[in-house]
């Protein structure tokens, strides 16, 4: 029989909290995981050496007597515990402990009703923080700063998927720092004559829509395109790489 794993998480742009349940399983009548189950949890317990048991759950099958079941769940809950003690895990002071019996929903398939499920909480992450959101947090009032890694399609303001990444960063910049407000500037290269379509504004306009549908409020931001008035290397560039830094959208830090 496979452990059975649920996870329930949240995301936050700064920390994330794994609260998760593993369930061992016994043969007719026996209080010690089966064979199966001894090596599943074993190798689960290499796996997890940092998390925390804060609850022990015991059931049997239908079969027996209801007072005999619950001393035998409980029995159950108790070997498990042995166990994962044994191989260095840690306990809720606050251990939860509650043996079943049989006086809980069944599944039709037996095997599956002679269980100890364990919850556990795994540790606190907390992921390191990105070099953009760094640079925001520190900025004063009247500094611009370059969105790395910002791709559009073609003469469009669709943008690449694979600049995610910095989009993410620029939104949890903006959650994390209620008073921030930032005027979003677009910039093109290559064009002699002017933004003609004014693809720059479009592209700071598609930088800001990103984040009012990620629930920032749209006092916090304006937008503007500047075509090719700013650029940081002459126009016609000489390489691919001016080009791309001409390129380019920009924050500039209005209130922080």
């Amino acid at each position: 029989m496979k452990l059975k794993i649920v996870i329930l998480f949240f995301l936050v742009c700064f920390k994330s909290l794994g609260q998760k349940q593993v369930e061992v399983f016994f043969d007719f009548n026996k209080d010690f995981p089966n064979p199966t189950s001894i090596l599943e949890i074993n190798e689960w317990i290499a796996k997890n050496k940092n998390v925390e048991i804060t609850k022990l759950l015991g059931y049997c099958d239908s079969i027996d007597t209801k007072d005999y079941n619950k001393k035998l769940a409980l029995r159950r809950i108790d070997n498990v515990q042995v166990l994962l003690d044994k191989s260095g895990l840690k306990f809720d002071k606050n251990l939860e402990k509650t043996a079943f019996g049989k006086d809980f929903k069944q599944s039709k398939v037996q095997a599956e009703n002679r269980k100890v499920t364990i919850f556990y909480n795994e540790p606190l992450v907390l992921p390191v923080e990105s070099e953009l959101t760094k640079k925001i947090k520190n900025s004063k009032v009247g500094e611009l700063i370059t969105l790395p890694n910002i791709y559009f399609f073609n003469n469009s303001a669709r943008i690449v998927p694979k600049s995610q990444p910095t989009l993410f960063d620029l939104r949890c910049a903006m959650e994390e720092n209620p008073k921030l407000k930032i005027e979003i500037q677009g910039h093109i290269c290559c064009q002699t004559e002017g933004d003609k379509n004014n693809v720059s504004t479009a592209r700071a306009r598609a930088i800001y829509n990103y984040l009012l549908r990620s629930k920032i409020d749209r006092n916090r931001m304006t937008f503007k395109g500047y075509g090719t008035t700013r650029p940081i290397h002459p126009i016609p560039e000489k390489t691919d790489q001016e080009e791309n830094e001409n390129r380019r959208v920009e924050i500039l830090i209005v209130e922080n």
